[in-house]
């Protein structure tokens, strides 16, 4: 018995299929003779006693369908070795037929009037699923409302990239964002804060640090300060940052480690590919194996904010934004009462994330390349002992292969006492046609999650929802992506430069904390507040952005059939990879620091394993994107041989010289401060210290810098 045809139809109907496969398709040639799940194909001439007879296999195809992942999934199956009569044809046909009868399709949530009706009572019919789970939530409703938000926002940014709603206005009359007609109160004569930040999740991390150094700040946040939908996971030498910087002491560091983990677990399904490519489990015990109270972590920043003077306006959406020549005015709706209101800061910072309208304002038609709609939910209790145990994370897993064009993957991360943060995500090219759905994503995380975990759906004690869409942008070189304006910078997700594979913002916010917060902290001394200065301020990192052609490897273009099987492929190659390297080279790679020789040598026995990977590379991505990754893998080259040149000298340079270039040139000491950064980091380490810290601590008793 041989397989000769697997394919993955895009749709939960399967008895739909399966009636369609026994009633209306019509094979060139044979009879069809209907099964439980599908049909036989057998020559007219087999006789029964032939079918019997173990040397003499029948001439027969068997055709059946099964649902997994709310997904449905055809094989078909050859008796005998000898080709049955007409079988590539019969193939082709098959595969033409279904693709016809069951295309592709990219449901929109409804249009819904909450005037009118509850969310629950306008989505039920479309997800209702989601409905029903989300009322067992504590706080369901205005969760699945921001949900609802959420994708919204999220679609009207990806369908209207070139006319992006303008929220930045630039009042000095020299900038590529010009002024706009639409009335604003004139400036005070003076701003009230240093800096604004808009956005309070990664915000207030940032934020706090900043306030410390003696910054006056606000934050805006849309929602009630210290609401999260989203958990965190990091390794203890990232989160060393937070304690290095004094923002946070080591007890509290651990007061907000909700667990840490013995290992944690990357398994992708590879029950359809070939044996020599199947990988076992990688085990990678340092990564994501804190995790963390984020709520609890938020509030800490929160008062530390406030301890240094700084003010956070919560339940206030940000409205827009006037650049003049000495100062940003920040107009913002207080959501309790409705009313506008207006402060002036010398800088703004946007870290609202992938909702962002300033991002996709200051980068018009690619504001992002791709991204991961990710779902999931903080379960308190009622999974059955035995089906987790509580010392291990889910670092990176799939339970079945590609599902309606999309190859899902699981986390899984417990968290205090019996709780457990589950997400569904799944890598994403940013279409017009096909931008990624949360709801439809949930939909499918509370239909599949009892085959990804054992569990009973209705006995589960829900905490609350995790979403959100996780943003990527493919940079060509460390000034390809736009991360500020005079008096305007992007943080976080909104600055999209996070890693390719498993970190968030969070992840590369932390990682880079002291660069950007080191960066910043001259840049607002000195007054170097023009986008020529701020666009140095930013999180990229050379090896990171060569990596993204592993992410687009993970992503089925839109509209297109892929083998079912192929990204289960190309993940066991890669990952069946790292598991045969020393534990260290795994850790470095997915924390984003490794080298050049380390990418070279690990792609080229990728290559050798498995020679068809280059042809599905050129599949996926197409000659546009490989040449765009080409300019990447040779400013990889270019950054690593600088970085040879000058690593060992320029750190040391600027430790010595520092505070004599600051003081005398700052701008030329940014920009150097700005290199060294980008060689060191990624590599594990900072060579560089503080060398302005304790002019910031003096700086922390005045008042506010006035700008000239």
């Amino acid at each position: 018995m041989r397989e000769i045809l697997y394919l993955e139809i895009p749709t939960p109907d399967t008895s739909a299929v399966r009636k369609w496969l026994q009633a209306d398709f019509e094979p060139v040639i044979g009879e069809k003779v209907p099964t439980k799940d599908g049909f036989r194909l057998r020559m007219i001439e087999n006789t029964p006693n032939q079918q019997i007879i173990p040397e003499k296999l029948p001439t027969e195809l068997s055709v059946f369908v099964w649902s997994l992942q709310r997904t449905t999934y055809l094989k078909v199956f050859r008796w005998s070795e000898q080709p049955f009569p007409q079988e590539e044809q019969i193939l082709k046909t098959l595969t033409a037929s279904i693709r016809s009868r069951f295309p592709h399709q990219y449901p929109e949530p409804p249009a819904i009037d909450l005037s009118k009706q509850s969310i629950f009572e306008a989505l039920a019919p479309y997800y209702p699923l989601t409905v029903k789970y989300f009322q067992k939530m504590p706080n369901g409703e205005y969760d699945l409302k921001r949900v609802y938000w959420w994708e919204q926002r999220w679609r009207q940014g990806v369908r209207n990239p070139q006319k992006p709603r303008q929220v930045v206005f630039s009042h000095k009359g020299d900038g590529e964002i010009r002024e706009n007609s639409l009335p604003t109160t004139p400036p005070p004569h003076h701003p009230t804060y240093d800096l604004i930040y808009v956005g309070g999740a990664l915000g207030v991390i940032h934020a706090a640090v900043m306030a410390k150094l003696g910054y006056k700040v606000l934050l805006v946040e849309r929602l009630p300060f210290g609401r999260m939908n989203r958990e965190w996971n990091i390794s203890r030498d990232e989160i060393q940052c937070l304690i290095n910087l004094g923002l946070l002491t080591p007890a509290e560091v651990e007061s907000i480690i909700a667990r840490e983990y013995k290992d944690g677990f990357n398994k992708f399904f590879d029950a359809y590919i070939p044996q020599k490519l199947r990988a076992p489990i990688l085990h990678t015990p340092t990564v994501l194996n804190l995790g963390l109270d984020s709520e609890k972590l938020l509030q800490l920043c929160g008062q530390k904010l406030r301890a240094a003077g700084g003010e956070i306006w919560d339940e206030t959406e940000f409205i827009r934004a006037d650049i003049y020549t000495s100062e940003v005015v920040v107009t913002v709706k207080d959501l309790s009462n409705q009313t506008d209101k207006q402060a002036s800061g010398r800088l703004l910072v946007d870290a609202m994330g992938t909702a962002s309208p300033i991002a996709w304002q200051l980068n018009g038609g690619r504001a992002f390349d791709s991204v991961c709609p990710t779902v999931g939910a903080v379960i308190e209790r009622g999974f059955e002992p035995g089906v987790w145990d509580a010392q291990y994370g889910d670092v990176l897993n799939s339970h079945g292969d590609i599902s309606r064009g999309r190859q899902l993957i699981w986390e899984l991360f417990p968290g205090a006492d019996e709780e457990l943060t589950i997400y569904l995500f799944h890598y994403h090219e940013v279409n017009p046609h096909n931008p990624g759905s949360l709801l439809e994503m949930y939909e499918d995380f509370f239909t599949i999650l009892p085959e990804y975990r054992r569990c009973d759906m209705d006995k589960l004690v829900w905490k609350k929802p995790t979403f959100g869409y996780i943003p990527g942008h493919f940079s060509v070189g460390s000034s390809d992506r736009t991360v500020a304006f005079d008096r305007l910078i992007a943080i976080g997700d909104a600055a999209s430069l996070q890693s390719p594979l498993v970190f968030t913002g969070f992840g590369s916010l932390v990682r880079n904390l002291e660069r950007l917060t080191t960066l910043l902290d001259i840049a607002l001394k000195h007054d170097l507040l023009t986008l020529r200065h701020l666009n140095r301020i930013r999180a990229f990192q050379n090896n990171i952005a060569v990596t993204w052609m592993f992410s687009k490897g993970m992503m089925v273009p839109t509209g297109k059939f892929l083998p079912p099987e192929r990204i289960n492929t190309m993940l066991n190659n890669f990952f069946g990879l790292l598991v045969d390297e020393p534990p260290q080279v795994a850790d470095d790679f997915i924390k984003d620091r490794f080298d050049l020789a380390t990418f070279n040598r690990l792609a080229l026995k990728a290559a050798k394993k498995n020679p068809a990977l280059l042809l599905w590379i050129w599949e996926l991505a197409g000659g546009k994107d490989l040449l765009r990754w080409l300019g990447n893998y040779f400013d990889f080259i270019r950054h690593s041989t600088v970085s040879a040149l000058l690593s060992g000298w320029l750190p040391k340079f600027l430790h010595r010289n520092g505070q004599w270039l600051e003081n005398r040139y700052p701008a030329l000491y940014l920009q150097l401060l700005a290199i060294n950064y980008a060689l060191t980091t990624g590599k594990g380490r900072s060579e560089i210290k503080k060398v302005h810290t304790q002019e910031s601590k003096v700086h922390s008793q005045k008042s506010i810098v006035k700008s000239p």
